[in-house]
């Protein structure tokens, strides 16, 4: 396998954990990225899909002992625990429904720069109307999470099936207009992507088995390694940001970042 493809799985690996859990859509830098870079080493899309796995490794180490204690606190009987767990999945269901209904369309049709530019714009802005509302805080802790409340935030995540709207503002949004603080919205965010990305990579692995042989496994393991590390980093960033700044910059960064993916895709069109 030629070695641009390694330097290639690297610089996508890197970009997968440093925008996986931030509200900027993973999936549609990875698509814009990987469209610009030439990068086909691996069928389909399980290069994209499974690298995920490596940023959902980040979150299970950096939250490692919260996620310990409700597991063990769904054998002991711990309210918080099973109110955890029935929130996450309340709000995995949606996704998993129409993600299964839909997802060859996703994948044929909508996973095109046009596409996500348009859908990096309409998030943005929607990010930005969001924060200058005034929301009543009802919910500061995960724990607190209602299955009513967790239910409608799994609705809106569903919208993270356009490619470029991404699965952690559309959760974000629908947090905040459910009445979530910032930093309680974040972290739901990043434990319900848990199920759904696992879910996500074994589907498409099984979609695209046949295409896959082992002389993808070094690709896979460069990117898997670079996305766990800088996702990492950015997650342990993210909180403390948005704790004292808020989502706003995010949607205008949106804004700006689908501007230049239009004039980028107008231009090669031409």
């Amino acid at each position: 396998m030629p070695e641009t493809s390694f330097l290639h799985a690297l610089i996508l690996g890197i970009i997968e954990g440093a925008t996986e859990f931030l509200p900027v859509s993973s999936t549609g830098h990875l698509v814009i990225a990987g469209d610009m870079l030439g990068f086909d080493a691996i069928p389909g899309e399980v290069f994209e899909t499974s690298i995920q796995i490596g940023a959902i490794l980040a979150i299970c180490t950096l939250y490692r002992e919260r996620l310990q204690s409700v597991v063990t606190g769904l054998f002991t009987g711990d309210p918080a625990a099973r109110r955890f767990t029935i929130a996450i999945v309340l709000a995995t269901l949606p996704m998993i429904v129409l993600g299964a209904v839909f997802y060859k369309f996703i994948v044929t049709v909508l996973f095109t720069p046009l596409v996500v530019a348009t859908a990096f714009i309409l998030g943005g802005a929607a990010i930005i109307a969001i924060e200058r509302l005034r929301i009543e805080e009802k919910v500061h802790e995960v724990e607190e999470l209602g299955s009513l409340t967790a239910l409608k935030i799994g609705a809106f995540q569903c919208l993270a099936l356009i490619p470029g709207m991404s699965r952690a503002g559309a959760t974000i949004i629908g947090a905040r207009i459910a009445g979530v603080e910032r930093k309680a919205a974040a972290e739901f965010s990043f434990f319900l992507a848990i199920p759904v990305i696992v879910g996500a990579t074994i589907f498409d692995v099984i979609g695209n088995r046949e295409l896959i042989n082992g002389s993808h496994l070094p690709v896979l393991a460069i990117g898997f390694v670079t996305a766990f590390l800088s996702a990492l980093v950015v997650v342990k960033w993210f909180v403390g940001f948005v704790s004292r700044h808020g989502f706003e910059i995010f949607g205008w960064y949106r804004i700006g970042f689908g501007g230049l993916l239009i004039a980028y895709y107008i231009l090669m069109q031409g």
